[in-house]
C-alpha cells in the first residue's frame, strides 16, 4: 500500500469546510462545532462497537447508572438509587419518575425492560451481551422501579450499565424503522436529540427541552447548548486551525504534537483525562495458515519497535506497551513485548521461514505475506511504520484501509489476517470479555481465539464477590493471552479534550474515549 500524509489546509479551504449554511449561525447563537476524525457505519446501541457511535450516543440517550470521573465509581443517571441483594443476584433500581424520550414519549421501567430484551435477543444479533451479565430476568413491577436478576454475580455490573450500549431506547421506534433504526434516526432521554446524520459528514443534535436527570457527576444537570455538530473533519491540521481561529469550538482528535502549544493558549482550554485506559494494538486471526505458529507471532511482535513508533505518533503523549493493557493487572512476564529483531529474526529462522534472495521469507514456497484490514485516518502513519518494522525481518504486510463507515464491516469478516484497532476500557476484565470470549467470533473477537480456560477464568473473575480474588483469577486468562501473542499491542494512550475561545472549561472523561461523556458542562464562557 501507498501512503501519502495529509497536506496542510489553506485559510480558505478552512473557511468553505466549515462556513457551510448549517454552521453560519455558530458564531452568533447557542450552536457548538465539535470536530472528530471518524464515523460511524450506525447509531445503534445495540449493534456498534465504533467510538464514533459512542460520541454521539451518550449525549442522545441514558443508560439507568452513570460513571464518576475515576472510571469506576457508579452513580444515579435513570436510576436516582439501586440495592443489592447480599448473594449479588439481585438488583432493584428504583427509576426518576420524570424523564421522556425525545418524541415526548414518557419513559417507564417497562422501556428499560424492552431495551434490554432487544439487546439480549439472538434475532437482535446486539454485540457483547457480556457487559448486560449473566441475566436469568429483567422485570418491571410498576413503572418506576425494575428488579435486574442475574444466574451468577457479575461484580462489574453497575460499572457496564453506564457503558453505551445499556442505553435506554423507544422500542416502539425500532419495530417502525427495522434496519434503519439508528440510520435514519435514533429517540433517546438524552440531553441532546438525534436531528439528522449526514454519513462522513455530520451528525446534528439538539437540546431536549425539559431535561434535568443527567449523571449526578453534573452539578447541574442541564444541556447548556441549544445545539452539538459533530462534524468530521479527516486531516489533523485542519481540525487545529479551526479550533485554534475559533471556527470550531471543542475537539478530542487534535494532534499530539501540538498539545504543548495548546495548553500554551490562554484562549484555549486543554483538559486530559484521568485515568484513561485506551490502547492502539494489532490484531492476528491466529487460525491463519501463517499465523498457527504462535512462534510467528511473537517474532512480530519483536520486530515491532514500539518507543520508537510512540515516539514518532503521539510525541510522547503515550506510553510504548510493554504489556497488553495499561491496568495494573499482572500477566507474567512480558518479555515478548520488548524491541528485538535479533531474537524476531531467530523465531522466524527456526519456524521454517527462509529469507529469499528479495529480502522475504518463504516456506515451501509461500511467501510469509499477510493481509491487513483497518481504519483509515490516524492509522495510516501507525502501519506505515510497522509495514517497514516487519519488511525488516522479511514479513510482507499488505495493508487495506477503509473509511469507518465500511471498515466495520469489512472487520466482520474472516478475509484477512491481521487487523489494527484500538479501544476503551475501565477494567482488565472488561477488556478481555470485549475480546477473547469464544461465542464474540468473529467480531469483536476478531483473532479467533477459542479457549475454554480463557472463557472459565473470565467468567469465574467476573463472579467473584471479592475484587481482589476476580482480579486474580483474571490475571491468569491475561498471561495466557500474552503468552499467545494474539495481539501486538503498540501504545496505550492519552486523551485531551481541547475547547476553543468561546468555551468555558470542562473536565474530559475517559468513558470510551467519549471526552465529552453527556455533554451537560459544554457551555460558552
Amino acid at each position: 500500500m501507498t501512503f501519502i500524509k495529509g497536506l496542510a489546509v489553506a485559510p480558505l479551504a478552512l473557511t468553505c469546510l466549515l462556513a457551510a449554511p448549517t454552521h453560519a449561525v455558530a458564531q452568533t447563537d447557542k450552536t457548538v462545532l465539535i470536530l472528530r476524525e471518524l464515523d460511524t457505519d450506525k447509531y445503534d446501541p445495540h449493534r456498534t462497537t465504533a467510538r464514533g457511535a459512542a460520541e454521539v450516543l451518550f449525549m442522545a440517550a441514558d443508560t439507568m447508572v452513570g460513571l464518576d470521573y475515576d472510571m469506576k465509581t457508579p452513580v444515579p443517571a435513570l436510576a436516582k438509587s439501586w440495592t443489592v441483594s447480599p448473594d449479588g443476584l439481585t438488583y432493584t433500581f428504583a427509576l426518576r419518575d420524570n424523564v421522556t424520550f425525545c418524541s415526548g414519549k414518557k419513559m417507564t421501567a417497562k422501556d428499560v425492560v424492552a431495551s434490554y430484551e432487544r439487546w439480549l435477543n439472538p434475532e437482535t444479533k446486539g454485540l457483547e451481551r457480556w457487559r448486560a451479565g449473566p441475566v436469568d430476568s429483567i422485570t418491571a413491577p410498576d413503572d418506576v422501579t425494575v428488579v435486574y436478576k442475574l444466574k451468577k454475580p457479575y461484580n462489574e455490573l453497575l460499572q457496564q450499565m453506564a457503558h453505551y450500549m445499556h442505553s435506554v431506547i423507544n422500542i416502539d421506534q425500532v419495530k417502525e424503522l427495522g434496519p434503519d433504526y439508528g440510520v435514519k434516526a435514533f429517540d433517546g432521554t438524552g440531553p441532546y436529540c438525534f436531528q439528522s446524520w449526514s454519513p462522513r459528514n455530520e451528525v446534528v443534535l439538539t437540546k431536549h427541552a425539559g431535561y434535568n436527570w443527567g449523571p449526578s457527576i453534573y452539578k447541574d444537570p442541564t444541556p447548556k447548548v441549544d445545539k452539538i455538530i459533530w462534524k468530521i473533519v479527516p486531516e489533523e491540521s485542519t481540525r487545529l486551525t479551526a479550533l485554534q481561529s475559533g471556527q470550531a469550538d471543542l475537539s478530542r482528535y487534535l494532534p499530539q504534537w501540538a498539545i504543548k502549544d495548546l495548553k500554551a493558549d490562554k484562549r484555549l482550554f486543554v483538559s486530559r483525562a484521568d485515568p484513561f485506559y485506551w490502547t492502539f494494538f494489532l490484531g492476528f486471526k491466529i487460525d491463519k495458515p501463517m499465523l498457527t505458529d504462535v512462534n510467528v507471532r511473537r517474532a512480530i511482535n519483536l520486530a515491532i519497535n514500539r518507543q520508537a513508533l510512540t515516539e514518532a505518533i503521539t510525541f510522547g503523549e503515550a506510553q510504548p506497551a510493554t504489556s497488553m493493557l495499561a491496568t495494573k493487572t499482572p500477566a507474567g512476564s512480558n518479555d515478548a513485548y520488548r524491541y528485538d529483531p535479533a531474537a524476531a529474526n531467530k523465531l522466524l529462522d527456526e519456524a521454517g521461514w527462509k529469507k529469499g534472495p528479495d529480502g522475504y521469507r518463504y516456506k515451501d514456497g509461500q511467501k510469509l505475506s499477510l493481509l491487513h484490514y483497518g481504519i483509515t485516518g490516524y492509522w495510516k502513519d501507525i502501519m506505515e511504520a510497522v509495514q517497514g518494522d516487519m519488511k525488516k525481518v522479511g514479513v510482507d504486510l499488505r495493508v487495506q484501509l477503509f473509511d469507518s463507515t465500511s471498515a466495520w464491516g469489512k472487520l466482520a469478516t474472516q478475509e484477512f489476517d491481521e487487523f489494527s484497532m484500538s479501544f476503551g476500557y475501565m477494567s482488565t476484565g472488561e477488556a478481555l470479555n470485549s475480546y477473547f470470549l469464544s461465542n464474540s467470533v468473529p467480531t469483536p473477537n476478531r483473532m479467533n481465539w477459542k479457549d475454554p480456560e480463557t472463557d472459565k477464568w473470565l467468567a469465574e473473575g467476573s463472579e467473584a464477590l471479592d475484587p481482589a480474588a476476580g482480579d486474580a483469577i483474571v490475571s491468569k486468562a491475561l498471561t495466557k493471552i500474552s503468552d499467545g501473542a494474539a495481539w501486538i499491542p503498540l501504545y496505550h494512550d492519552s486523551m485531551y479534550l481541547v475547547g476553543g475561545p468561546r468555551m468555558k472549561p470542562m473536565k474530559a472523561h475517559g468513558i470510551f474515549g467519549a471526552a465529552a461523556y453527556k455533554g451537560l458542562d459544554i457551555a460558552f464562557k
